[in-house]
């Protein structure tokens, strides 16, 4: 199935074309044309969503669930289709972009699943005691609803899971929120095709066309403009800690400030123990030299550094890696521009004192070849811009001194999305005094595993304390993502007849 862009915006069930326009950049294929988002089409979309959010809000949790399990449907429905446009526009291989579809899919019927269940309500009653003494008290009821519109930035590095109907999409319109989408100018083509998905399950299920709206393009007035609106109740965001940190900065300074969940990457540290080192440091070099590398270390999860206790066996690990990462021919990246960036990067980090390359070889064009760097714990510790994150396939191996260095070394991580401790039994105690240290850093904290590859689960936690995301207390993968669009309200001897469907006692 061939997919030719038209370039146009979908507001509210009307697909619009720009004055301007843009030329996609795909790594191989065909170049489109796409209209340019403005300023005026994020008002249009925004005073849509707001017009029919009370409609939407008051569906039933059985008809949202339909209408997820729809969206599923027609992106399944185009799937060759996504899958051409989507490796054209960011090289990723057919496979990554098959697997990545079934995930948006896959947590799309997750959500229905789990509205339809209602524990996500939270629904809590105190049922009136007129004659309590010294004062009655009233019937309270407190259920969780939706908050209101929601804007979401596509990513660059997930044009399926993370961008047009991914998570934050999902999330927000199975709580009943409409959702304007500003589209990643990385891969609008893919974005288009979702939002026709979209666009056909709303007609499908006979829903409000304002719930849903995809602005392309634009520069960065058209983001500031979507955050800033006064319609906007909440912001969903992937992608860089400069970029993110702004829209953040104008969600607090708006006169209603508004939450704003970003989720702006990080370097994911492991940390090696010594009996595992010793019985399994070369294969453990090896397997994160794959991890390393995995769709061209373009994941917010890549584990960019290792700390290690120095020595012979941490020179295996290092040997291993390293050879590892020889075989690994230069990759394609997702854009010029994260191109660059990781060749700066890696440049910056080889050219600080005390880092030794241990493979560095040329990265051309849009290409990224991979790059592993060693240094100490009291140079890490020294130099801040060691802690930095690079965006592709480079390592960093931080060789300690002690155990009670690493420890001290893991206290001063800033927050990350995981962390990962490699043991075995026989360390156990050096793991305990770890794990206290780790879990206030991160979200998610693995033993014996690689973080790349998320899974799309109730009890996942894929967020961590700032600058890993903005808000500590929240995730954007998994169900638990939900509770980012929703608040709860207490109704207080409100007769029955008055309340939400999803307030109403259950007997």
């Amino acid at each position: 199935m061939t997919f030719n862009p038209h370039g146009n915006h979908l507001i509210a069930g009307e697909w619009i074309a720009g004055d301007d326009t843009f030329d996609s950049s795909p790594a191989h294929g065909p170049t489109h044309a796409f209209s340019v988002g403005t300023v005026d089409l994020v008002d249009r979309a925004c005073k849509a969503a707001e017009d029919t959010f009370d409609a939407y809000a008051t569906t039933s949790r059985a008809d949202r669930a339909a209408f997820l399990n729809a969206i599923a449907d027609e992106i399944d429905a185009r799937g060759d289709a996504i899958t051409q446009i989507g490796t054209q526009e960011t090289g990723l291989p057919e496979g990554r972009l098959q697997g990545e579809r079934g995930r948006t899919v896959g947590q799309l019927r997750l959500f229905a699943d789990h509205i339809v269940k209602g524990d996500y309500l939270d629904h809590r009653f105190d049922a009136a005691m007129p004659d309590r003494a010294p004062a009655p008290r009233p019937e309270i009821v407190m259920v969780q609803r939706p908050i209101g519109p929601v804007a979401v930035f596509g990513a660059s590095n997930f044009p399926l899971a993370f961008s047009t109907a991914g998570g934050d999409t999902a999330a927000a319109l199975a709580a009943g929120c409409p959702v304007v989408v500003k589209g990643h100018s990385a891969h609008p083509g893919t974005g288009e095709i979702v939002a026709e998905a979209i666009h056909a399950a709303i007609e499908k299920c006979a829903m409000p066309k304002g719930i849903f709206s995809l602005i392309q393009g634009g520069d960065r007035a058209v983001g500031q403009a979507l955050v800033q609106h006064p319609l906007i109740k909440a912001v969903g965001f992937t992608g860089s800690l400069a970029g993110g940190r702004a829209l953040f900065d104008l969600c607090a300074q708006r006169p209603e400030p508004i939450p704003f969940f970003g989720e702006l990457g990080s370097v994911n540290p492991m940390f090696l123990m010594p009996e595992a080192t010793k019985a399994r440091g070369a294969d453990l070099g090896r397997a994160w030299a794959g991890s390393l590398t995995m769709g061209a270390g373009q994941f917010c999860t890549n584990p960019g550094i290792a700390v290690v206790l120095d020595g012979a066996d941490a020179d295996a690990f290092v040997s291993a890696a390293a050879g590892a990462l020889q075989e690994v021919a230069p990759q394609t990246m997702l854009t010029d521009g994260i191109a660059k960036a990781y060749c700066d990067g890696a440049d910056r980090i080889k050219a600080l004192n005390g880092v030794r390359p241990v493979v560095s070889a040329p990265s051309e064009g849009r290409t990224a070849a991979p790059a592993l760097f060693e240094t100490t714990a009291a140079e890490f510790k020294a130099d801040p811009a060691l802690h930095e994150e690079v965006f592709g396939p480079l390592g960093l191996v931080v060789r300690a001194a002690s155990l009670d260095e690493m420890r001290d070394l893991a206290s001063g991580f800033q927050g990350q999305l995981t962390a990962t401790l490699h043991m075995d039994d026989g360390d156990m105690d050096a793991a305990r005094s770890l794990r206290p240290v780790l879990e206030r850093k991160a979200g998610r904290v693995l033993v014996n595993g690689f973080p790349t590859g998320v899974e799309v689960v109730d009890s996942m936690v894929h967020g961590g304390p700032y600058p890993a995301s903005t808000n500590f207390g929240a995730t954007s993968v998994g169900t638990l993502s939900i509770r980012r669009f929703l608040r709860p309200v207490s109704y207080q001897n409100m007769p029955e007849a008055l309340l939400p469907e999803d307030a109403v006692k259950q007997n």
